[in-house]
């Protein structure tokens, strides 16, 4: 997964930084403290990025994924949610990156799609339609406060609140589940969330900043708003 993230990054500086240097005294002056909400070619560029590489990892952890899902249901059954955060990112960062209302649901339906497309176990449910319901949830954490708060909160937040789609889905899929494993399944689902989708997200996010490779963005721009 590291690799991936590192070649994801490598991606998006390759496409960001050349357009950045071509405008560079320009940008400056554009950076005003009201939010934007109109997206660029280069945010939908750069979310899509984000969802292919996230949809490809999402897609190599459906194929090592049985031998540990296994393992954590064994200890006790809903502990196996510990290991959702790998199938959760792609909103979040996307979101953080690119801070334009959608993109965290754009990126993970995206990703969720590309997963789907490139073949799995878990079919249509279990790959788009679970996606877009975590693209909710995700995007659900930045709406609430109309897109202006992009810090390690509401991005731990984002993450949380997919993984609680992810639980969702899943609870309403599997009637027969009882009350213990529902309960399991939802904490190891948010605690997952939260720090796969959550706090790494956010790091991954500022150490791709300090390259210089999201000058065209306010999250390459600025420090987080609070």
């Amino acid at each position: 997964m590291a690799t991936n993230m590192c070649i994801m990054c490598v991606h998006i500086s390759m496409y960001v930084r050349p357009a950045y240097e071509q405008k560079k005294g320009t940008f400056m002056t554009e950076a005003v403290a009201k939010a934007n909400y109109k997206w660029r070619v280069v945010d939908i560029v750069v979310a899509a990025i984000i969802a292919v590489a996230s949809g490809v990892i999402f897609w190599g952890w459906d194929i090592v994924c049985s031998a540990p899902l296994a393992l954590f249901e064994g200890v006790t059954p809903g502990f196996e949610g510990l290991l959702n955060g790998f199938w959760l990112f792609a909103g979040p960062l996307a979101a953080i990156i690119v801070r334009k209302p959608g993109a965290a649901l754009f990126a993970e339906t995206l990703a969720a799609f590309l997963e789907l497309t490139l073949g799995n176990q878990w079919g249509v449910g279990g790959s788009l339609i679970v996606g877009i319901i975590q693209g909710l949830g995700a995007e659900i954490a930045f709406a609430v406060f109309a897109w202006k708060k992009w810090n390690i909160g509401t991005t731990i937040l984002s993450g949380a609140l997919a993984g609680v789609g992810c639980w969702a889905y899943y609870w309403a899929t599997n009637p027969g589940w009882n009350g213990l494993r529902v309960t399991w399944y939802l904490v190891g689902s948010i605690i997952s969330g939260v720090v796969i989708a959550g706090v790494v997200v956010w790091y991954l996010s500022r150490a791709l900043a300090a390259t210089g490779a999201l000058e065209r963005f306010e999250s390459g721009r600025s420090k987080a708003r609070v």
